[in-house]
């Protein structure tokens, strides 16, 4: 009988005790594949949010403040700039370089019927024609689309929006609907006027998924939305507070675009047209006269992230998932060798037909990897599919998308690793039953 066979039989005198020596080193391995996993997804997810431009100009404040808000819409966004700033970019000091600017507003909130909460974005149609969101494996660009059914909203509807897939999916909103958002980064504030929804999204895998965009024109007619007129203004434009008075139900009739004067925005994300702008731009904004604005590079803020905070977190994960594995390898070590007295009459009887020592010690360490062999495959397994339970919810709090089917070149090497580690623990009882005094057994059982 091959020695593979005798193991598995042995395995089965002792079903609880192998299975559950199975079962610890099955979660052990899921845990770690869940790390992994994760690990993995959010790094490449976070690398491309970050894609499609090369700087991120904001107000003055943390860096990474600046990228997690803008490109993640995590956070409290930073204090906002004059629109004239923005402008510099598009026909002023900076447009010779640049190649798209696309100007954000942030700060207010979308509340879904179902009580979910989504960041509001007011920007330019260009955000989705201009630009990728990142790129396929052969280098072509990844371009935003839209569901059927949907389009980009227009420059001249004022009022209209465009929505991730994530909130469609969350919200049940659909094109032609309406939506109010919330002043501020909560359900406590003024709700807003209306915005017809025109584009659904198709999905991204990035942060955009979970967001809601209106056009940047509506959005500065809103309530709160608008600067005070310059004092010596006053009189050629409207009152201080009569931006106010748009915010009331509106039937998409034309509106007065608002003063530039009144206007300010929180980022810009800006696109050079040649390699050597992005630092031109970083010098002449972080470093020239009018410092009134910082330029960030979202790639270098992203791998600073990953770096010092991501990374170092899935090493003592990974620390961790090791240390359980051990321990699951140990208890393999622990149940064959208590039960290596049990044996003793059966090891003792195989050598007496013929069986060589160095048989026996192969019958043992085989039972050991074999273990260790169903207990990894099973915790495979049961990682991939606790990924993908995990996915609605992950998904739902970070636009991060998880799939049951990922896989991560590091899980090839699991394998393999858990044979050696097998063969290692299974060493102890191996020499055991090669050690077997054949007479004195027999004697014993007698």
């Amino acid at each position: 009988m091959p020695f593979w066979k005798i193991a598995w039989r042995n395995m089965e005198q002792r079903a609880l005790a192998s299975s559950l020596t199975a079962l610890s080193m099955a979660l052990g391995v899921a845990v770690m594949i869940c790390v992994i996993v994760i690990h993995s997804v959010a790094v490449r997810q976070f690398s491309q949010d970050a894609q499609g431009y090369h700087l991120i100009v904001g107000g003055k404040g943390g860096e990474l403040q600046l990228v997690l808000s803008t490109v993640y819409h995590l956070g409290q966004p930073l204090y906002p700039i004059p629109y004239t700033y923005y402008q510099k970019f598009t026909e002023g000091e900076f447009a010779g370089i640049t190649q798209v600017a696309i100007p954000l507003c942030l700060g207010d909130s979308y509340e879904a019927p179902n009580g979910r909460m989504f960041r509001v974005v007011g920007t330019t149609p260009d955000l989705f024609d201009k630009i990728q969101y990142g790129a396929q494996a052969d280098g072509t660009p990844k371009r935003y689309e839209f569901q059927p059914g949907g389009r980009n909203f227009k420059t001249a509807n004022f009022f209209e929006a465009v929505i991730g897939s994530v909130v469609a999916a969350q919200s049940g909103l659909k094109v032609g609907d309406e939506i109010n958002p919330t002043h501020g980064i909560g359900a406590e504030g003024h709700k807003h006027d209306g915005f017809q929804v025109v584009g659904i999204l198709k999905p991204t895998g990035t942060a955009n998924d979970r967001a809601v965009f209106i056009n940047i024109e509506g959005f500065y007619l809103l309530e709160g939305h608008a600067l005070s007129p310059h004092e010596e203004e006053h009189g050629e434009h409207e009152p201080a507070d009569e931006p106010a008075d748009h915010d009331h139900a509106h039937d998409h009739a034309h509106h007065e675009p608002l003063p530039i004067d009144q206007r300010e925005v929180t980022s810009i994300l800006v696109l050079c047209n040649n390699e050597l702008g992005p630092m031109v731009l970083d010098t002449a904004v972080n470093k020239g006269e009018d410092r009134i604005a910082q330029a960030v590079a979202p790639s270098r803020e992203v791998t600073r992230l990953l770096e010092n905070i991501v990374g170092p977190i899935q090493l003592v994960l990974l620390v961790l998932t090791i240390l359980i594995v051990i321990v699951a390898a140990i208890g393999i070590l622990v149940s064959i060798y208590n039960s290596m007295s049990e044996r003793s009459h059966d090891i003792a009887v195989m050598r007496a037909l013929g069986a060589s020592r160095q048989s026996v010690m192969t019958i043992v360490l085989l039972e050991s990897i074999l273990l260790s062999l169903l207990g990894g495959l099973g915790g495979i397994l049961l990682g991939h599919a606790l990924v993908g339970l995990a996915n609605p919810y992950v998904e739902a709090h970070t636009g991060v998308t998880l799939g049951a089917l990922q896989f991560d070149w590091q899980e090839i090497i699991l394998i393999p690793a858990l044979v050696a580690l097998a063969s290692l623990v299974g060493l102890l009882p191996a020499m055991t039953a090669y050690r077997t005094d054949v007479a004195k057994a027999l004697a014993g059982s007698r």
